[in-house]
């Protein structure tokens, strides 16, 4: 049983001595060092190699992301099980960054940055975290956790979701018909989705004209969730004050792109959170071990839902 790492080189050589000290029994190989592919029934993988078919018996794809957005499902075998990265660096870059990005909408800093450049000195109000409420879609294990860095501030808290939720001291909405209710009470909105066909260009002109005027947006999902244009158009009519940014349709933006020179955009290169190879590696060796124990795995995907 030999799993094969397709990724960082240097990332890979951690993995490789994690794999020797804790699961010396299932074989490490880093690709293209892949040795016999009938032989390879795991894989670790942002994205798979392009012979997949030649791996006819693997059984579960692990992606080396918190997302599987990045694999064509409709490529892949049907039986295959596909599994998602949650570890704990992965998740505490999450929460150091969206609670950066919401305290910084909160107290105004991308619009006192602008002033800065244009050498003005002018305050605004400064309301009390008590009276922002902030909004965060998805409550996974990345948005939960979001959500409970969050409270100590003081801020209201809502969580919106595919399928009804309860969460304690969160107010939770759910499915399109929950939705514009939902945007109506998040003066601060936080992407933390998945990226589904369902969940593509849901931060549009409809979403914008249904949160609280001035509103702060914060899209740490992926870029596919966002509709540029319509965010530039919100933002430029006010509706929406500001808004940080970690994902982008095209990574980078080409160098004409709005984005880049946006007074109210703060744009950063997909660094919310990453894995960390020790993290990672444990988290996958972690999932092995349920596997041979005949346990569930820790962040299987349902390919239906895609998530």
């Amino acid at each position: 049983m030999v799993l094969v790492y397709k990724s960082d080189p240097a990332r890979g050589a951690v993995w490789a001595r994690r794999f020797a000290a804790e699961m010396a029994a299932i074989p490490f190989r880093s690709w293209p060092d892949t040795g016999p592919l009938e032989a390879v029934r795991f894989l670790a993988a942002w994205e798979p190699p392009a012979d997949l078919a030649g791996y006819r018996n693997l059984e579960i794809l692990f992606s080396l992301g918190a997302g599987i957005d990045q694999f064509d499902l409709a490529g892949l075998p049907g039986g295959l099980r596909i599994v998602r990265m949650i570890e704990p660096g992965l998740v505490g870059g999450m929460v150091e960054y969206t609670t950066l990005a919401v305290l910084a909408l909160h107290r105004g800093l991308p619009a006192y940055l602008a002033r800065q450049r244009a050498r003005e000195w002018r305050a605004d109000p400064a309301p009390l975290a008590a009276s922002r409420r902030v909004g965060v879609m998805g409550a996974g294990v990345l948005g939960r956790a979001a959500l409970d860095a969050l409270a100590p501030f003081g801020f209201p808290r809502a969580a919106w979701t595919r399928t009804p939720r309860a969460i304690p001291g969160v107010s939770c909405f759910a499915g399109r018909e929950g939705l514009r209710a939902f945007l109506a009470v998040s003066d601060i909105l936080v992407c933390l989705l998945p990226l589904t066909g369902e969940t593509r260009g849901i931060l549009d002109a409809a979403a914008f004209a249904a949160l609280p005027r001035g509103a702060g947006l914060v899209n740490a999902g992926r870029g596919g969730h966002l509709v540029e244009a319509d965010l530039l158009g919100a933002l430029d009519s006010g509706q929406v004050g500001a808004a940080v940014l970690d994902v982008t349709a095209a990574e980078p933006p080409p160098a004409e792109h709005p984005f880049w020179s946006h007074p109210l955009v703060w744009l950063t290169p997909h660094v919310a959170s990453s894995t960390e190879a020790e993290g990672g590696a444990d988290a996958v060796i972690g999932n092995l071990r349920r596997y041979l124990a005949g346990e569930a795995l820790v962040g299987e995907i349902d390919r239906a839902r895609q998530y």
